[in-house]
């Protein structure tokens, strides 16, 4: 059997397949209950390897944090890089490579998260909304009125556009299914031990710094793709983005959350309460007013269009 180069062309028709299988079907649960998802191998791994290292005195922990780095992207990118080598060439290897990217896309479960949100928001639903919240972001959903379940459901999906589907596809096109793997790992690690807490500030410390650098480039574009998407508040939400992005906590969240800011023509990211107590967090765009359920329908039309903008560039990419 002949066995393929993935060149740019190649990778991009596997990433078209792997988003089309993911909006079609997502990861259904049959198949989840019968193998699990891919990231929650990740997942168990981080978990094995952070019981075992994650002791010691604080130099320790972080040396065994950057090792737990290191097992993470080398398991997951020689994985990724023989199934990559054992492709066929010509369209089965298109449709087997996208079936292998399609667990680390999650365009789908992005946008029914939200929804999930904003129908008993939209309805006056309030207790709902709380619950559909707290499956998405960390905040105590029992403090959050309407505008901070619309806030909290908007910010999460505008962060999580750039972490869930455009950082891994942007990885996916620069290494092919090694860059988008090693990607995924990185960003699993960052979320389950790059916290700034006592047990994880040593030890998950490379993991989150890892992933502010692989974040920096897509995070960028996500915001750019966003203020495209928004079609005549181009200007505001390129503006907005370009002048508050930089007084987010996060070097990356600043982006997308500035965009979608800008485009809505909301407030977003702010103060916020969590279990262990209120965040003073500087506002993108701070003049405009508090989100609505309204709001948070279009930013999941927004949503849309900024997808569909994905799929005409990667379409492109594969033409020409």
């Amino acid at each position: 059997m002949k066995r393929v180069n993935a060149g740019a062309g190649m990778v991009a028709a596997m990433m078209l397949v792997a988003l089309a299988l993911d909006v079609a079907i997502g990861w259904p649960d049959a198949l989840y209950r019968r193998l699990g998802h891919p990231v929650t191998w990740m997942g168990a791994l981080i978990k094995w390897l952070d019981t075992r290292l994650n002791t010691g005195p604080r130099a320790a922990r972080l040396t065994k944090g950057a090792l737990t780095v290191l097992v993470l992207i080398t398991t997951t990118g020689l994985l990724a890089t023989a199934a990559q080598l054992l492709l066929p060439a010509g369209p089965w290897g298109i449709i087997l490579g996208g079936v292998l990217a399609w667990p680390f896309l999650a365009l789908r479960s992005m946008y029914d998260h939200v929804a999930a949100v904003a129908g008993p928001l939209n309805a006056g639903d309030l207790p709902a909304a709380r619950h559909a919240v707290s499956m998405i972001v960390g905040r105590d959903p029992a403090q959050l009125d309407t505008a901070g379940v619309a806030r909290a459901a908007t910010e999460s999906l505008a962060e999580n556009t750039s972490d869930g589907i455009i950082a891994p596809l942007f990885w996916g096109l620069v290494a092919g299914l090694p860059g988008l793997v090693i990607y995924k790992a990185i960003n699993t690690m960052d979320s389950m031990i790059g916290h700034r807490s006592e047990r994880f500030e040593a030890f998950g410390k490379v993991a989150a710094r890892l992933d502010d650098l692989v974040n920096l480039i897509p995070a960028r574009l996500t915001g750019a793709l966003f203020a495209l998407a928004s079609g005549s508040d181009l200007p505001r939400a390129w503006r907005v983005m370009r002048r508050d992005a930089g007084a987010h906590r996060s070097p990356n969240a600043g982006w997308p959350e500035g965009a979608m800011a800008g485009a809505l023509g909301i407030r977003l990211s702010g103060p916020r309460l969590y279990a262990e107590g209120r965040a003073e967090e500087p506002w993108m765009n701070a003049d405009a007013p508090d989100p609505t359920p309204q709001t948070l329908t279009a930013a999941l039309t927004l949503y849309r269009r900024a997808m569909a903008l994905v799929v005409l560039a990667l379409g492109l990419l594969i033409l020409f």
